[in-house]
């Protein structure tokens, strides 16, 4: 087969087309690797025309934030030990809760009495917020947050509760927050993936459904989140070849737009084609830009001490934080931090001591995010970010059997929200009396949803995306914005 104006026989090496994509890939970036060139190296035919699909594009309305930053506790922070504050948990303690239904909890039979939390409360700032002891930091920059208080699910096991709070549905294969968000907007770097996901670095392990959560399911897997590896270099692949110099690796990506855009041009419908020319570009450019981003050297002394660097119960999380901030300063869309591993102790699921448990991941996480915090405000930033803090699930307000830990709970959990848009300081929904269920302006997943996307300058009912023969969208055919929490609705 021969390509007038760009090259005769083809080599026996590149015997076919898709042998020289895959030998052109070798050296280059994992977005290109293991985001576009997914499986066989081919993107489903409902790849977006443009030459850039990750190319920046308006919502639907002007948004109040340009980007996100989820810090997800992962294994399910308790909402009566952080931030939902209980004064009748404490009256109640060791006493039974009449009528609860013991298969609420992920080991049906094994709640005991209620149980008081071992921290104490305080409240602060303007708000008069209720904190608990264990966030000494964040507790100064409660008049920056937005508390939903009366969040709920319906899985009270971590797989499908993950997926849910990630995807939308308990299931596996549907596209993440993040996924769906750089669908919609695209990304304000050209020299950086659009959507960065970093989890534990201590080897607790990997939260539960693995990629998944930041998966890209059924839309084109350009919009998947590139996970930062926890060691080593955190981008796979990204340096080039030894044996390449940089003008022959640039004359091979020439040599390759040239061959893709002649075989567009007689296969126009075949639109992967150009979105894989960009994700080949895209990878070039990560080798100067990447780098660069992740080199917490760059930061003054000031900022790494703010953040906690030299800390060394925080230090991990505390890289994560910057790296979130210097990622979003450089046109990121989209980064999820995840505190803590799998499960059990190895994250925020303190089934057998609450109070160690909970203490602990304190400890790893309120010094970094609240330098986060100042640091975007400080910057300008805060306004345009938004940052969200939660996680899959909250746990019951009653011990768990055989020590002084929780189960899980899917009826009550809270989240905070700040900045792009949010009013601080705001209040809102409420559980009952010992914080076991929402009571109180209840708030889905859904809702969360179509919250997040509303600052994004989104409509979550017209953001959708055509699969098997019908328009699926994140939120499904239910979700609502939480207006209550925003500046402006």
């Amino acid at each position: 087969m021969t390509f007038p104006g760009v090259f005769g026989t083809p080599s026996p090496a590149f015997g076919s087309r898709r042998n020289f994509l895959k030998q052109a890939g070798n050296g280059m970036g994992s977005l290109a690797l293991a985001g576009l060139l997914s499986q066989e190296g081919r993107l489903s035919a409902a790849t977006p025309s443009s030459l850039n699909p990750l190319a920046p594009h308006p919502g639907h309305f002007p948004g109040t934030a340009k980007s996100v930053i989820w810090l997800f506790m992962n294994g399910g922070p308790s909402q009566v030990d952080t931030w939902d504050y209980k004064p009748e948990l404490e009256k109640r303690d060791g006493k039974e809760l009449a009528g609860f239904d013991q298969t609420t909890g992920f080991f049906a039979g094994q709640g005991g009495p209620l149980m008081k939390s071992p921290f104490k409360f305080a409240q602060h700032g303007e708000s008069g917020a209720w904190v608990s002891e264990i966030f000494p930091q964040m507790a100064k920059h409660v008049d920056k947050m937005a508390f939903v208080y009366s969040c709920w699910t319906d899985s009270n096991n971590h797989s499908p509760a993950l997926f849910r709070i990630n995807t939308g549905f308990a299931r596996q294969g549907s596209p993440c927050v993040g996924a769906w968000v750089t669908y919609g907007l695209g990304s304000e770097s050209q020299n950086l993936p659009s959507f960065v996901v970093m989890y534990d670095t201590l080897g607790r392990g990997i939260p539960k459904g693995h990629a998944q959560n930041w998966g890209a399911g059924y839309l084109p897997s350009i919009f998947q989140g590139t996970a930062l590896k926890p060691q080593g270099d955190p981008i796979e692949n990204l340096n080039r070849s030894r044996e390449m110099t940089e003008p022959q690796q640039r004359s091979q990506l020439d040599l390759l737009a040239r061959l893709n855009r002649v075989h567009l041009e007689q296969h126009a419908a075949e639109s992967e084609l150009a979105a894989r020319i960009e994700s080949f570009e895209l990878a070039y450019r990560m080798q100067m830009a990447a780098p660069e981003a992740l080199d917490l050297s760059k930061e003054s002394a000031e900022t790494q001490k703010l953040y906690g660097l030299d800390n060394p119960k925080c230090t991990h999380f505390s890289k994560q934080c910057l790296i979130a901030r210097r990622m979003v300063e450089r046109g990121v869309r989209f980064v999820q931090i995840y505190s803590g591993g799998m499960e059990n102790e190895r994250s925020w699921d303190g089934h057998a001591n609450i109070g160690a448990n909970h203490t602990g991941f304190a400890q790893e996480t309120d010094q970094p995010i609240a330098a986060l915090l100042t640091d975007l405000a400080e910057r300008g930033m805060l306004d345009e970010t938004l940052v969200i803090w939660g996680g899959e699930f909250g746990r019951l307000p009653l011990v768990q059997k055989g020590g002084t830990g929780r189960d899980h709970n899917p009826h009550a959990f809270t989240c905070w929200f700040a900045g792009g848009g949010i009013k601080g300081g705001t209040q809102y929904g409420e559980t009952d009396e010992i914080g076991h269920k929402a009571l109180i302006d209840r708030v889905s997943v859904n809702d969360i949803h179509a919250t997040i996307l509303h600052t994004l300058g989104l409509n979550h009912e017209k953001l959708t995306y055509r699969y098997n023969g019908r328009d699926f969208r994140l939120t499904d055919v239910s979700g609502r914005v939480v207006k209550e929490i925003l500046k402006t609705s």
